[in-house]
């Protein structure tokens, strides 16, 4: 049962991360964000959230474990199939008519759908003229991204989301299996760069060609989606595409007007010209 202190509690706690440590989680979710920080609680050994506030507030050391809770950590590689399929037979052969691309992900947790893109471009022809953003506001996520290290028994459902995803190629000519783990090949980084940026409180950074964000917005409370989709409509070039996630949309979205659905069943939108 939760206590009618709680949301008191909640927003005090976000309050003093905001203002202590320049992270702004008063914008997402609440039902979400009470989920994610009882399960902190427990790690944390904290009994109530006012005292997993003072130990965060009073340890630094707590902050980093701590966003492992308050971002999305949840992916894996080619997830949802079909929407990079959407992606390789519908919107890759308007994107071959530029002569260089960027691609942003947005929130790009541990890396894995950046990775997923990289490929996917390798296998089109389009990787030597693309430049990839993956960005996240969890330093720890972004270290394991740089990595491009997974546990080898992921492997299997990365594999066969590649091949429903159409993959040209088998997915273990992308990596080397040692020691329990699959570390994928350094050339795939060559062309992406890997930054800490956040949707609540940065700024349009670059034009791309592409957005892809997906399964983040869920998170976000109605303003906080509005001002992300702003930036990725800021951010994208005419007639450029933004992916996000199976249960998100821009239907209701003051930005909605800015966009025509391109793959309707995949959340694929199209910027107006």
């Amino acid at each position: 049962m939760e206590s009618p202190l709680e949301d008191i509690e909640l927003a005090l706690l976000l309050e003093a991360i905001y203002r202590h440590y320049h992270y702004d989680f008063r914008g997402y979710s609440t039902a979400s964000l009470k989920r994610r920080l009882h399960q902190a609680q427990d790690r944390f050994g904290c009994e109530s959230l006012s005292q997993l506030q003072d130990k965060v507030l009073h340890d630094p050391a707590v902050l980093p474990g701590l966003l492992s809770y308050l971002t999305v950590q949840v992916s894996e590689m080619f997830r949802d199939p079909s929407y990079f399929l959407a992606l390789r037979e519908q919107v890759i052969p308007h994107l071959r008519t530029y002569p260089s691309l960027k691609v942003w992900v947005a929130g790009c947790s541990a890396g894995e759908e950046i990775y997923s893109l990289a490929i996917l471009f390798r296998e089109e022809g389009l990787e030597d003229r693309t430049l990839f953003y993956g960005t996240d506001i969890n330093p720890e996520a972004l270290n394991r991204a740089e990595a491009g290290t997974y546990s080898l028994d992921r492997i299997p459902t990365f594999t066969e989301n590649h091949r429903r995803a159409g993959g040209k190629s088998s997915l273990s000519d992308y990596y080397t299996a040692a020691y329990g783990a699959a570390v994928f090949d350094k050339t795939l980084r060559k062309r992406i760069v890997f930054s800490d940026h956040s949707l609540v409180s940065d700024e349009v950074f670059a034009e791309v060609q592409l957005v892809s964000c997906r399964n983040v917005l869920i998170y976000f409370r109605e303003e906080l989606q509005n001002r992300a989709i702003g930036q990725f409509s800021q951010s994208l070039s005419r007639r450029g595409f933004l992916g996000l996630g199976s249960k998100e949309s821009l239907r209701f979205s003051r930005h909605a007007q800015e966009f025509v659905e391109f793959v309707p069943g995949e959340r694929i939108y199209q910027k107006l010209g």
